[in-house]
């Protein structure tokens, strides 16, 4: 299937073409019959000469409904551009084409009609000119006339070449639906409709309403009329909704995959202005969706957007921005960034215009992944930079999650090497570098690839720091000396741990004591518990002597210590699961077969 939406100056005969095409009455309410002009967003569709489905939205041409035109336009990749043989280029075509433009429609067809009342001839010609240097003006031409049905089966011709030209989308799980309608059938529920213009729609699926998150489900699924299971973009579909009450959703809003949207409220854009806007407070239109947003221009074609509410869109999409004061369309524009840097300092941005103005219009995966140097994959796929399914581009290597720059990593691993030598001469008795010095020094996003780092240089990881693994603390003679007489001392007492004083009078502070349990000279029950290195396996023999249970009294004598070293020394064999405590308070050994952690 193929989706068209027509374009053109209320009253030059788009609904009437549509109906001579396919047989079908685009208009839906009493008083757009009674008054013989579209106020809202039609649709039908007819089968090309070719066999393929041609979908049709029929858009408003008054100037009034301007607002439900560009919601039935957004969604869509090609136009039907209807200039009426007697009136020729008028206003709304104009504002028409222009709003083509913003969205980046590029292809598609120019219908003269009402010829049988006017110079179709020269109305293409005025058409032609008013169309010169736009994305449009290369469109095929077809005069024609519905009440006489000349120039009808030439249009189908048309249709079907343009049908042949239209690119097919990737196949992505990404789907996206814009809702344009919504509506109640008795007996079902809330249906929506929309142009699909991403991923695929099946029966059963759970989707996210987007402007709540809550999830829904895809009750029944239908296209041109005709109930079907499976519906893949571009489609026209109409969606049966389990469990969502019609006031719970609106036109703008949209139907997603779980999962693969980030969103994004803030984002920075291409802007091409058409008009001079002295507010800065205009209407974005993206998809179907229209919202306030203000806009802070950047520098000479680039601006920070910021919306009332997040939507779903991508690097890369085009939307456009409408004055409503003027009731004009003041830009079309193109998102560059979704997740754009703080504008804080002074300076920034014009410093920021500078990134923005080299940046392409597509998104660029390795682009992006070279100048940030490091990007979660998840982010990538989100904001519309790399397909799901897709491989890490060249240049680039897949770490912990992320995507890496080769060069820049190969860069942050140098400056980690160097940082974490220099940290162990500075500080022999404590040469593990911190993680959080780490980050910072090496310029790392985040701790996964720090480990990463530290992996690939066969780094040890020190409680909460990094060392290399030939390097281990350093002790003065005189702090080697006073742990050799801690050491005696607990060879016959393991459980004696000094206190605090005995520390202070030895002369050992808390590095002496970490660089001895990194070297296996002392065993660390807890912060200032400091016991035999062996104190665990002696613990165990110990208490095995003992009635099954015993009591904390009981094996604190038995290990001949202290109330202040028995109770954590406990706790511990109870978490190393060598112990284990009953319901009445006592204690008893846990054979090694019945051990958990």
């Amino acid at each position: 299937m193929h989706v068209v939406a027509t374009a053109g100056h209320v009253d030059h005969g788009k609904s009437t073409l549509v109906r001579a095409l396919t047989g079908m009455e685009p208009d839906r309410w009493a008083e757009e019959k009674r008054r013989g002009m579209t106020i809202d967003l039609g649709y039908a569709w007819t089968t090309l000469p070719t066999g393929e489905t041609l979908a049709l939205v029929d858009v408003p041409g008054h100037q009034r409904f301007v607002p439900n035109m560009l919601a039935g336009v957004g969604p869509v990749p090609a136009v039907l551009l209807v200039v009426a043989a007697d009136e020729g280029w008028s206003r709304q075509t104009q504002e028409h084409v222009d709003a083509l433009r913003a969205f980046g429609v590029r292809d598609g067809v120019l219908v003269v009609t009402r010829a049988d009342l006017g110079d179709g001839s020269l109305a293409v010609e005025e058409a032609r000119d008013r169309l010169s240097g736009t994305p449009l003006s290369g469109l095929e031409a077809v005069v024609t006339s519905a009440p006489t049905g000349a120039g009808i089966p030439e249009l189908r011709q048309a249709l079907g070449r343009l049908a042949a030209r239209l690119p097919k989308p990737a196949p992505t799980p990404r789907a996206r639906l814009w809702i344009d309608r919504v509506f109640t059938v008795r007996g079902a529920g809330t249906v929506v409709t929309g142009t699909l213009g991403a991923g695929t729609l099946a029966r059963g699926d759970e989707l996210l309403l987007w402007s709540s998150r809550r999830p829904v489900r895809v009750r029944q699924l239908q296209s041109l009329g005709e109930s079907v299971d499976r519906a893949e973009a571009v489609a026209r579909v109409a969606v049966n909704l389990r469990g969502l009450d019609r006031d719970h959703v609106r036109r703008g809003d949209a139907l997603v995959a779980p999962g693969w949207w980030a969103g994004a409220r803030e984002f920075d854009a291409r802007v091409n202005w058409l008009a001079d806007c002295r507010s800065g407070e205009l209407i974005l239109h993206a998809g179907s969706a229209a919202l306030p947003v203000r806009v802070r221009r950047l520098g000479d074609g680039t601006a920070r957007i910021r919306a009332e509410h997040d939507l779903p869109i991508d690097v890369g999409e085009r939307a456009l921005l409408r004055d409503p004061g003027q009731r004009r369309i003041a830009a079309g524009l193109v998102v560059l960034d979704t997740d754009p840097p703080p504008l804080a300092r002074r300076g920034a941005a014009a410093r920021r215009h500078a990134d923005l103005a080299r940046r392409p219009d597509r998104p660029d995966a390795a682009a992006e992944i070279a100048r940030r140097g490091a990007v979660r994959r998840a982010a990538l796929t989100s904001s519309g930079h790399l397909a799901p399914d897709r491989e890490a581009p060249p240049g680039t290597d897949e770490v912990a999650g992320w995507l890496v720059d080769v060069a820049w990593w190969r860069h942050r691993r140098e400056l980690l090497a160097t940082a974490v030598r220099e940290w162990a001469a500075g500080h022999p008795l404590t040469p593990a570098l911190p993680r959080e010095t780490a980050l910072r020094l090496t310029g790392l996003p985040d701790t996964a690839l720090l480990d990463a780092a530290a992996d690939g240089l066969g780094m040890v990881r020190d409680g909460s720091g990094l060392r290399e693994a030939n390097v281990r603390p350093l002790l003065s003679d005189r702090a080697q000396g006073a742990l050799d007489t801690l050491c005696a001392r607990l060879h016959g007492d393991p459980f004696g741990a000094p206190g605090q004083p005995e520390l202070v009078e030895l002369g050992l502070t808390t590095p002496h004591l970490r660089a001895a349990v990194d070297r296996g000279l002392l065993f660390r029950v807890e912060q200032g518990v400091y016991v035999h290195p062996d104190a665990v396996r002696l613990a165990l023999a110990r208490l095995a002597a003992l009635p099954q249970p015993f009591t904390l009294s009981a094996g604190r004598r038995t290990l001949g210590t202290s109330r202040r070293v028995a109770v954590p020394l406990f706790e511990l064999l109870d978490r190393l699961g060598h112990t284990r405590s009953t319901p009445d308070g006592l204690r008893r050994l846990v054979a090694s077969g019945d051990a958990t952690p």
